[in-house]
């Protein structure tokens, strides 16, 4: 029996230093009394943010802990759980998912594990179950060890347009508007503290990604949902939290214009090679502009050719 003690701390003690690592990168800032944002490092999933490169947020009640996002993977969902602990005494009750890109959803086995119910769209599940073997793949490659004991674990409860959860005298709006970074994003408003959790509608400090899985057109449109909230306080899905004003720099007018500037490119007949030329150094102060704005004109030039 001690032989198998001694077996079995063996295997899982690199698991835990590693959760212990990453808990060093995740950064919490409250926005409200018993509400917070707790921000990822804004590189490439790795070894040591085991998938967590991305804002989470935690919403505490007196009858338990609301966490908005699980985590890149089941080591990342154990670090992000080493930071609330940090936070609050209570144990998470529920964990929403935001959409469908791994750290919104591949950590949900460890919290299912502590007795935690998952919550999320339908079209964030039906996305999350078409593209989580790439991302496993590719997780396998950018996280190495770090992804062991991570599984597809998806919602005990979804919904198509909206879904209000009451827990300790808290009301928590979960909506899904349109199809944004990925087909099911949603985003999570506290009324009564008029906090919002945008998940990937929302890249602050950083450009955002448009994705071939993306809806350009869709993203401007959620992000006027939330724009409508007027919200106090804005916690992205990428970046600190922020207000609405920095919110929409960032991210609507990174977007707008890049669709405005794609349109006249198209309509002067130009192709898809040519659209990584549309000039969009405005932007180029945003995180990750040199990686990523290229990409994004190519795939937003395959959306609107045929809009």
């Amino acid at each position: 029996m001690k032989r198998l003690f001694l077996i079995l701390a063996a295997l899982l003690l690199p698991l835990a230093a590693a959760a212990a690592v990453a808990a060093e990168g995740l950064v919490p800032q409250q926005v409200a009394p018993g509400v917070w944002a707790i921000e990822g490092p804004m590189v490439q999933r790795d070894a040591q943010n085991l998938g967590n490169n991305a804002t989470f947020g935690l919403i505490e009640t007196s009858d338990g802990a609301v966490l908005v996002d699980p985590g890149g993977s089941y080591a990342g969902a154990k670090a992000l759980a080493e930071v609330v602990r940090g936070l609050t005494d209570q144990p998470v009750k529920y964990v929403i998912d935001t959409g469908g890109q791994d750290h919104r959803w591949l950590g949900n086995g460890y919290w299912k594990a502590q007795g935690a119910t998952i919550i999320a769209s339908a079209d964030a599940v039906a996305d999350q179950k078409e593209r989580g073997s790439m991302q496993l793949t590719m997780l396998a490659q950018l996280i190495g060890d770090g992804l062991k004991g991570t599984d597809p674990t998806y919602a005990d409860v979804t919904f198509d347009d909206s879904y209000t959860l009451t827990l300790g005298g808290r009301e928590i709006e979960i909506r899904h508007p349109a199809p944004a970074h990925t087909p099911g994003d949603s985003f999570v408003w506290l009324p009564k503290e008029r906090v919002v959790f945008t998940g990937d509608i929302v890249f602050v400090h950083r450009i955002l990604g448009v994705m071939d899985f993306s809806d350009s057109a869709g993203w401007l449109d959620a992000f006027d949902a939330v724009a409508a909230l007027n919200p106090a306080h804005l916690v992205p899905g990428h970046g600190p939290a922020t207000d609405l004003a920095t919110a929409r720099a960032d991210t609507r007018d990174y977007l707008a214009n890049l669709r405005e500037k794609m349109r006249a490119h198209i309509d002067a007949g130009g192709d898809i090679i040519g659209a990584v030329d549309v000039d969009q150094s405005a932007y180029s102060h945003l995180d990750q502009f040199d990686a990523l704005a290229k990409r994004n004109a190519q795939a937003v030039f395959e959306q609107m050719e045929w809009e």
